[in-house]
């Protein structure tokens, strides 16, 4: 069975799922579920069926956009062919039974849900992402369909943790170009102008501050957790080669 962590605050069925219960083999054991990496095409569509089967979802309704790190959200109405998202970094939706996964390997995945309108939405929330604002322009989103963002629960996912991303000034200078106060965010780097960076704390006050009812952190770090994520910090660290993604998931139903 596809292995996930849940977030019991989240009022709708979703995932956010590990590494662990898939068919791949190699650097992509063995649940990547990421359509463009060099893992055998067959295979990843067996890994995103296997998460379809565990949220109890028909196979062809489990989608995903094609990600650039950007900030536009799309709204579901109806399934595509798997591969063939549009682009984008975020997607929402009213539609019960269609599944919005996000693909990552230590960006932050987010979720969210507002019950009461019968709305869900998924970021994926990279340094840039987060920066430019995915996270609010998702909420927005969700607010075309009659979501309240003081109903909006939210989470933020598995992604690399302060203690694992050591970070440059162009990244620290984005985000202070933005926002001075959010230099809490950086703390100090083993080396010479660098920083650890706290991108699921970051990702978490962006939502707090557009005013959801509750951003929930799982804590959990991709990098430092070898046999459940795939991490690409910790690839770049090994001086590079093949990677699976991770995917997680929320469906209305």
């Amino acid at each position: 069975m596809a292995e996930s962590l849940c977030v019991d605050a989240l009022p709708f069925a979703h995932g956010f799922f590990t590494r662990r219960g898939g068919v791949s083999t190699g650097p992509f054991a063995s649940l990547n579920c990421s359509l463009s990496s060099a893992d055998d095409r067959e295979a990843v569509l067996e890994n995103r069926g296997l998460v379809a089967d565990t949220l109890a979802v028909a196979r062809g309704n489990l989608l995903g956009c094609t990600q650039v790190h950007g900030i536009d959200v799309v709204t579901i109405e109806a399934p595509w062919q798997a591969g063939c998202g549009p682009k984008a970094d975020a997607m929402v939706t009213d539609r019960p039974g269609l599944a919005l996964g996000v693909i990552t390997a230590d960006c932050a995945p987010v979720l969210f849900a507002d019950a009461d309108a019968g709305v869900a939405g998924a970021a994926h929330a990279g340094w840039r992402g987060a920066v430019g604002g995915v996270i609010e322009a998702t909420i927005e989103a969700m607010l075309r369909l009659g979501a309240r963002a003081d109903r909006i629960v939210s989470a933020v996912g598995p992604c690399i943790g302060q203690a694992s991303y050591e970070v440059g000034a162009d990244l620290r200078d984005a985000v202070l170009r933005r926002a001075p106060a959010d230099a809490g965010f950086f703390g100090p780097g083993t080396r010479e102008e660098r920083w650890q960076f706290d991108l699921a704390g970051y990702c978490a006050a962006r939502l707090r501050a557009a005013g959801v009812a509750r951003a929930a952190v799982t804590g959990v770090d991709t990098l430092a957790e070898e046999d459940r994520f795939f991490s690409h910090r910790r690839r770049v660290l090994a001086g590079g080669g093949p990677i699976g993604h991770q995917i997680s998931v929320i469906v209305i139903g």
